[in-house]
């Protein structure tokens, strides 16, 4: 079976950034670190690791050999939450860590990798058949940093 797993491509600390990854979203794991034996581009034996991880269900690989190209806005990982509270737990723990906060939902954490905390039902607000609630919510969102799952469904209630 063919399987599909996320590279994280980290300058420096991304055992430091995974661990703090995993302690963020219930039923994750480190399930393996290696560090290459061999010459690389990026350096001697040993001078690469690598970490694979996952956050709930999903696998990724982290990587740490020395700078290449810095995260941005085209990969992020979104976490979705069913109550305001997890938004608030992990919304703070990213952003007591260095983070930055963005709008609509985003944050960057201190490593530079992008994250969207957002409410499950989202998806399903914007979807909405009926193109004014659906509007409606999308332009709340849109005026918001940290989501608000409260004030969306006002938004999309009228």
């Amino acid at each position: 079976m063919t399987n599909v797993v996320s590279n994280l491509w980290f300058a420096k600390e991304a055992r430091q950034a995974v661990d703090f990854y995993v302690s963020l979203v219930p039923n994750s794991a480190i399930i393996r670190v290696t560090t290459l034996p061999a010459e690389s581009p990026s350096g001697p034996p040993g001078s690469v690791t690598t970490i694979e991880f996952t956050l709930g269900n999903q696998e990724f690989l982290a990587l740490e050999a020395g700078p290449l190209d810095p995260f941005n806005h085209s990969f992020s990982i979104m976490i979705q939450c069913d109550t305001q509270e997890e938004i608030d737990r992990i919304w703070n723990a990213i952003s007591e860590n260095g983070g930055q906060i963005e709008q609509c939902g985003w944050i960057r954490d201190r490593w530079g990798l992008c994250w969207q905390i957002v409410p499950r039902v989202l998806g399903d607000m914007v979807a909405h058949s009926d193109r004014a609630r659906a509007k409606r919510v999308t332009e709340a969102m849109l005026g918001m940093i940290k989501l608000d799952i409260a004030e969306l469904e006002r938004a999309f209630h009228g």
